[in-house]
């Protein structure tokens, strides 16, 4: 080796050692922080490696519920990242104690500036916890509803029957009222609002609703469906169907527009008369104008009334 490459060598040397800054007790330099990137690189493929092939195919073999699954997969990576991180900064000399004025600083600049960050942090933990959403359930959050098909550490996404993925941050699942439509039993009751005419036979009518929820392959026939005698409305007698599902939780719309449609050809197979609405007019004073069919404008007849 020449002079001029051992030089080169020292010289390149003497960049990465060279302190950048001091920490406590430790001191940075150039080499370090190269060392503790490429750490950090092999820690979050570890983390990833860990999640997809060592924690998938040991928790395959389980009898937990695949959401379950999940975040326990979530949780052990979150761990291995800290962990690793920890390791990381032994590794290249740092001295954890003397970070101690850092770590208070950044709690107070955390507190002010990334307060929702944490936030939703801590929030994902506790829903990876505690579980009260999971994947594959179907939620309704304010005016958001559909499938939780992700939950990240800030925000959960939501996917819509539109397909319109919605990405919901993890506080407000903790600090709203959410509807959970999958939590604990995948069974639903969906109800059906069913108007006909004043003169229809109740009897009849709960019959073909009862034929209309047993013909739907994806109402349960076990609880049974029924039929409820609502109320007498203005125009109309007011039934509802209750019918319960386990197949289509994820898409109530649909399923409601299915049993709508069956429900109408039945009643009109059947001469069930559907209501229109209906007014009295009582006139206690004045005139009535009554023009006849084809008059011409001018033949008009104005007839007193009687109050």
């Amino acid at each position: 080796m020449n002079s001029d490459t051992q030089k080169l060598i020292d010289d390149l040397l003497k960049i990465l050692e060279h302190p950048l800054l001091k920490v406590g007790d430790s001191t940075v330099t150039l080499s370090s922080l190269i060392v503790f990137g490429l750490v950090i690189v092999l820690v979050f493929l570890g983390e990833l490696l860990l999640r997809r092939y060592v924690m998938r195919r040991f928790l395959q073999h389980t009898h937990l519920q695949p959401a379950m699954q999940y975040a326990i997969g979530k949780i052990a990576g979150y761990a291995f990242i800290a962990v690793g991180f920890y390791a990381a900064l032994k590794l290249v000399g740092i001295d954890l104690s003397s970070l101690a004025f850092v770590a208070g600083a950044l709690g107070v600049g955390l507190g002010f500036g990334l307060q929702n960050v944490i936030s939703n942090f801590v929030s994902g933990l506790i829903i990876l916890a505690e579980r009260p959403v999971s994947i594959g359930d179907r939620v309704e959050l304010g005016d958001v509803g559909g499938i939780v098909t992700k939950i990240n550490l800030r925000s959960t996404n939501i996917v819509t029957n539109d397909n319109i993925t919605i990405i919901v941050p993890n506080s407000d699942f903790i600090t709203h009222k959410v509807t959970n439509w999958s939590y604990g039993d995948p069974k639903v009751r969906i109800r059906v609002p069913v108007g006909v005419a004043y003169g229809t036979d109740p009897d009849k009518l709960v019959g073909l609703l009862l034929e209309v929820a047993t013909e739907h392959p994806k109402v349960l026939r076990d609880p049974v469906p029924e039929v409820y005698f609502v109320a007498f409305g203005d125009s109309a007698l007011n039934f509802e169907l209750g019918v319960w599902t386990a197949e289509m939780t994820g898409k109530p719309r649909t399923f409601r527009s299915e049993l709508n449609f069956a429900i109408e050809r039945k009643l009109r197979t059947n001469k069930i008369e559907f209501p229109f609405p209906q007014r009295d007019l009582h006139l206690r004073s004045g005139s009535l104008i009554l023009q006849t069919p084809g008059a011409t404008p001018g033949q008009i007849d104005v007839r007193p009334t009687e109050g």
